[in-house]
């Protein structure tokens, strides 16, 4: 645990780091507050540097669930027509604020219904980072022919210690294993062309750091509050205690995947 990061928590109580987390503000998918409280390793994929790599090289982009739009600002390079969709409304406001500001277009999309207003055979790219769900015929459908689907699922079990730290047992199977993404993806017409998976280690270095945490992604834990799991969340927190952070893997996909000519 470094040095800095004992310098937020050493000699807090459980209640003051809860406290503080619970009534932090969330705009959007906003990690900052997590400096140095939690670290999350990258994929030795480098997923933002391949879209980089792609988006120079096509004429239209179309980010699926673009969270609060980071990815696509800082980006070096946007093809002429760059779009986005986005449907959890926190995020909305924030990620059209920015794609503004790069040219970009933000579409509101209901989360619940797996349909994009826009034309078939329209983008040569498609992304997408983390998705809560993949709609793998309408990415089959937007795709031109030849276009490429590149994207960073959450892999099977992702910080499954964490949630089962709360919730107890969870069941064994999952909807995103790998194959399961190979499966879809070729029911839809798409052709898959690299399929990886990785768990990188994840670092929570105070409590109140999970709580915040679990704050903003709330499919972790479903129904999430303190009052609910305070007794789990000391006795995490007596764990980072003793131990000095807790530390658990995320899992994550990269799912390439081509439309055919």
């Amino acid at each position: 645990m470094c040095r800095r990061c004992q310098d937020l928590s050493v000699g807090r109580s459980f209640e003051e780091l809860v406290d503080e987390a619970q009534h932090a503000p969330i705009t959007g998918w906003d990690f900052g507050w997590l400096e140095r409280r939690a670290i999350e390793e990258r994929p030795t994929w480098r997923y933002f540097d391949r879209v980089a790599e792609r988006a120079g090289a096509v004429s239209s982009l179309l980010d699926l669930q673009t969270g609060a739009g980071g990815m696509i600002v800082d980006l070096p390079t946007l093809p002429k027509l760059t779009v986005a969709t986005e449907g959890y409304p926190p995020n909305v406001e924030v990620a059209a604020s920015r794609l503004r500001t790069r040219g970009a277009h933000l579409i509101w999309t209901q989360e619940d219904r797996a349909a994009l207003p826009l034309a078939a055979n329209t983008f040569e790219l498609v992304t997408s980072r983390h998705p809560v769900d993949t709609w793998w015929d309408e990415i089959a459908r937007v795709l031109r022919p030849g276009g490429t689907y590149l994207a960073q699922h959450v892999g099977p079990h992702s910080l499954r210690e964490l949630s089962e730290l709360l919730m107890g047992p969870l069941p064994s199977s999952s909807k995103r294993e790998p194959e399961a993404a190979r499966r879809a993806a070729q029911r839809a017409g798409l052709i898959i062309t690299e399929l990886r998976q990785e768990r990188p280690r994840t670092v929570f270095n105070d409590i109140g750091a999970v709580v915040y945490f679990l704050r903003l992604v709330v499919w972790i834990v479903p129904g999430f509050t303190v009052e609910r799991y305070r007794q789990q969340l000391q006795a995490l927190h007596d764990r980072i205690e003793r131990d000095g952070a807790f530390v658990t893997n995320a899992s994550r996909v990269l799912v390439v995947a081509t439309k055919p000519q």
